[in-house]
């Protein structure tokens, strides 16, 4: 038996060895596709954040219809449950969670959702179709049903915005050849393969161009949805809705260049994915009214440690309504289960930075910055202490 785990790991080592040279070859920190702007340029970065927010604009009377995009075998996390909040926090439009099939949607890495509503209802309700699509990230990206309704959508007119890898599904709906385009650092390449007349952008972290947007990775929904809100709403509603989720401003400004995988990281990235073995089950206590986006993104940052599982436990041992009305599945609780810990006191973002700060405290700064990596998280200024 031992030798038989042994043989495992080996195999899978070497798996993920091919794997990540794979990645370091084809999505790196190589030559983008123009010239690097200079990523202080306050100037030219509040110009594009004006842009973004005219392109944004509503263009039919009544309130928006906003649908964030699922796909119920697997979506993204963040990139759906922060959008959605955000949105419906702001309470500029309807939003809707609009996936293949009606109900329950599994996110990644972590938790599930109920209250998906499906294709045919969504368009039964809306026949001429939403004012603006949200598109996460999914797994797998090329669902033949989403790419058909997404390209329905932008031929009715609705603004796309693909979120972090969302940038892969509007893709492959044919929506980023001969546009402008951002994404998560890990996509650049592919997305450059894929559409030879796109053309990418570095040093900002949402982009928009004839009516499809993208951002770069994960965290990069916080400053994309408060331009939505700006867009829609005004600019002093984003402001007081920034300060719920502890954050200044919602500039585009971005520095690319410390992003990618590199010789150095590689080593982490083997280790990181070799630990399957060590993974721990943890549980987040969660109750009506929780807060979908500090939850979304203390257990995406704890979940992308390689230690860590989590999953949702309630003191009913079912469901939960979230703060936006979103429906989360849990379990009975565990006493014997570790506790991922959330501080109701902080800003969702304030608790990104402290979880953060607890990863590099419990499995050290690198692993702190592998998940910044893979959240495209700059985290300006943070400071760990104590």
């Amino acid at each position: 038996m031992r030798g038989s785990v042994r043989a495992l790991v080996g195999a899978s080592i070497a798996a993920i060895a091919v794997l990540a040279a794979f990645a370091l070859a084809g999505c790196g920190t190589g030559a983008p596709s123009a010239p690097l702007p200079a990523p202080g340029d306050a100037a030219a970065m509040a110009r594009e954040q004006q842009a973004f927010v005219e392109a944004l604009a509503p263009r039919r009377p009544g309130r928006p219809v906003i649908a964030v995009l699922a796909l119920n075998e697997g979506t993204e996390m963040t990139d759906l449950l922060l959008p959605h909040a955000v949105l419906q926090r702001a309470d500029v439009a309807e939003v809707r969670i609009v996936a293949p099939a009606r109900g329950r949607v599994k996110l990644y890495p972590a938790l599930q959702v109920d209250g998906a509503q499906d294709f045919a209802g969504f368009d039964r309700a809306h026949p001429s179709g939403a004012d603006y699509v949200i598109v996460p990230a999914m797994e797998p990206e090329d669902a033949p049903a989403v790419a058909a309704w997404l390209r329905q959508q932008a031929q009715r007119g609705a603004r796309v915005i693909g979120v972090c890898s969302g940038a892969r599904v509007v893709g492959g709906a044919g929506l980023l050849d001969g546009r402008r385009f951002t994404g998560h650092w890990y996509d650049r390449r592919t997305l450059l393969r894929r559409h030879p007349g796109a053309s990418y952008v570095p040093n900002q972290r949402y982009v928009a161009d004839r009516g499809v947007a993208t951002t770069t990775g994960i965290t990069a929904s916080v400053p994309t949805m408060l331009a939505l809100v700006e867009a829609i709403g005004s600019r002093e509603k984003a402001r007081a809705l920034a300060g719920e989720l502890g954050v200044d401003a919602w500039s585009p400004a971005h520095d690319s260049a410390p992003f990618g995988l590199d010789a150095g990281r590689i080593g982490s990235y083997l280790l990181n994915k070799a630990a399957f073995w060590r993974d721990e089950r943890w549980q987040v206590e969660v109750r009506d009214g929780s807060d979908d986006v500090a939850l979304a993104l203390a257990a995406d940052a704890w979940s992308r440690t390689g230690h860590v599982r989590v999953e949702a436990a309630s003191a009913s041992g079912g469901p939960v309504r979230l703060r936006s009305g979103l429906v989360l599945a849990a379990q009975a609780a565990d006493d014997r289960s570790p506790r991922l810990p959330l501080s109701p006191s902080l800003k969702p973002v304030q608790q990104l930075d402290r979880t953060l700060c607890e990863i590099a405290g419990r499995y050290g700064d690198a692993r702190r910055e592998w998940v910044m990596q893979e959240m495209e998280y700059p985290a300006q200024g943070t400071v760990c202490t104590g």
